[in-house]
């Protein structure tokens, strides 16, 4: 069983927990965690929220630890413990928990440690608990200043928190699918998908001084809320997307983001996992630029933790004549958070970005079960779980 912290005197947390059946999540009660060496710190979970990547967990098409884990990749809240040999944090400090974990003396520039279920992070357990171990934790806790503080002059309270907790992986992982793609500013992006990802992209070209966006979905709410931040949305029940696009920009768009992944969806609404990548291709200009963050996790046949894994197809033939002979670029891979958290930071804290803008619906983590299920209908575009400090 991949939950085995120590418990400190049979306490116990709840927690949202993956338990290996597909579209169904459960909140128990788990042992809380401990400190284990002496780099560790325990937080205490202020807010924690619901990702899309933990669809393709929910969904049963993510093969990682073995089931039951604890899910919930991004984070705020407070230190409540730390270990002997932690010297940067102490207890009641307010921390971003970004969803990689460090690695110590292990450290590489790959991000293959993540929370809850993904790479080698299920023994860990999840954000969505009540508390949270976090390793080597002087260089895996983002410190802010504070999650909610009083306006001087109009004695009002102000919460960051939700702008801080997007910094955890969204905020952070939309930037750097510009970077990917080599952005510059004034360039003309293209963004496929307005999930939470794509429309964290599509917020961060804005703010990076994009001269047009074009946010590529079909669910109406996302749309509106990309149109809201203007940006120009692209439904693609209406028609071909790069149709409609290239009717705008004949000549193409400097930069294309995928901001879905692997179970990204045609105009029929089926899976087909390289819909997004032949689209970015067609629709960027020679000597553009393509990035991609929607996550590609491995084919399997089924299993007790993914038993939907076999329905997963992620090969596919692309001409490299025309990657070649179009001069594109094209980054992918997960974002990292802390190496961005200088710059993200000063963003939120400047008041420059509000990133939680976003956060559609806060719950309660009792109310988690039903939070995924309307995440997964898309009747939600970003929820938050409030543990009330």
């Amino acid at each position: 069983m991949a939950l085995s912290n120590a418990t400190a005197i049979n306490a116990t947390m709840r927690a949202v927990v993956w338990q290996g059946n597909a579209y169904n999540v459960s909140v128990v009660d788990l042992p809380m965690p401990t400190i284990i060496n002496q780099t560790d710190a325990i937080v205490q979970m202020s807010r924690a929220a619901i990702c899309g990547s933990d669809l393709h967990i929910y969904r049963g098409t993510n093969v990682g630890e073995p089931a039951p884990f604890g899910l919930g990749h991004e984070g705020v809240g407070y230190v409540s413990e730390v270990g002997s040999g932690v010297g940067s944090l102490k207890v009641g400090d307010p921390v971003i928990v970004p969803f990689t974990v460090d690695e110590g003396h292990l450290h590489s520039d790959l991000t293959s440690h993540m929370y809850a279920g993904y790479g080698n992070g299920g023994d860990l357990g999840g954000t969505q608990a009540e508390y949270l171990r976090v390793p080597f934790a002087d260089n895996g806790l983002i410190p802010v200043p504070y999650l909610e503080y009083t306006n001087s002059t109009t004695n009002e309270s102000v919460s960051l928190a939700n702008d801080y907790l997007m910094m955890s992986d969204i905020f952070a992982t939309g930037w750097t699918s510009l970077d990917f793609a080599g952005f510059e500013a004034g360039d003309t992006v293209a963004i496929f998908g307005a999930g939470p990802v794509g429309l964290m992209a599509a917020y961060s070209a804005t703010l990076r001084g994009a001269s047009t966006v074009y946010s590529v979905d079909y669910v109406s709410d996302r749309l509106q809320l990309a149109e809201s931040i203007g940006v120009i949305p692209v439904n693609f029940l209406d028609s071909d997307p790069v149709t409609q696009i290239l009717a705008l920009e004949p000549n193409g768009v400097a930069r294309s983001i995928d901001a879905v992944g692997y179970e990204q969806v045609n105009r029929n609404l089926t899976v087909q996992s390289d819909v997004i990548i032949r689209n970015m291709l067609a629709v960027t200009s020679s000597g553009g630029g393509m990035g991609t963050v929607g996550v590609y996790n491995p084919e399997s046949h089924n299993t007790a933790t993914a038993p939907r894994a076999s329905s997963v197809n992620t090969h596919f033939n692309f001409s490299l004549t025309d990657f070649f002979f179009g001069e594109f670029q094209w980054g992918a891979g997960p974002s990292k958070p802390i190496d961005l958290a200088p710059e993200l930071l000063h963003l939120v804290a400047s008041g420059k970005a509000r990133p939680g803008f976003i956060v559609s619906d806060v719950i309660n983590i009792e109310d988690a079960p039903d939070a995924y299920a309307r995440f997964e209908r898309h009747d939600s575009i970003k929820v938050v779980i409030d543990f009330g400090l």
